[in-house]
């Protein structure tokens, strides 16, 4: 069993910078991949980056230029987020794949089967 706990979440003025930490513990060995998603209210989840063993990454172009998903030994998984826009509030979401599913895709949320609680992410002046 993997545990992911996220946290740095904040409410930021537009134009501004946050950096959010996903911790994993328990199983971390058998972690293959680890993503974060968002899903703001009565929108579907999406999902911003993903960074792969090697530390090979994608990132969705809403976000791509703004947003960077990077990852230590321990397998702590960071997304910096720069020039933050309204449309990023959101509550973000981290997930961690052991299936080596998410090769396949990494932005569908079935891939991923441990989810964290999430962090809040508001963007407003």
């Amino acid at each position: 069993q993997v545990r992911l706990v996220e946290s740095g979440g904040a409410s930021v003025q537009p134009g501004g910078s946050l950096r959010l930490s996903c911790a994993p513990s328990g199983s971390t060995r058998s972690i293959y991949s680890i993503a974060w998603f968002r899903q703001a209210p009565g929108k579907e989840r999406e999902g911003v980056a993903t960074i792969y063993p090697g530390g090979g990454s994608f990132v969705a172009d809403s976000v791509k230029g703004r947003f960077t998903i990077s990852q230590d030994k321990a397998k702590n998984t960071y997304l910096q987020m720069n020039s933050l826009k309204p449309e990023d509030t959101a509550m973000y979401l981290c997930a961690a794949d052991s299936t080596r599913a998410s090769m396949m895709a990494a932005f569908s949320a079935q891939n991923y089967n441990y989810w964290g609680q999430g962090t809040q992410v508001t963007v407003s002046s």
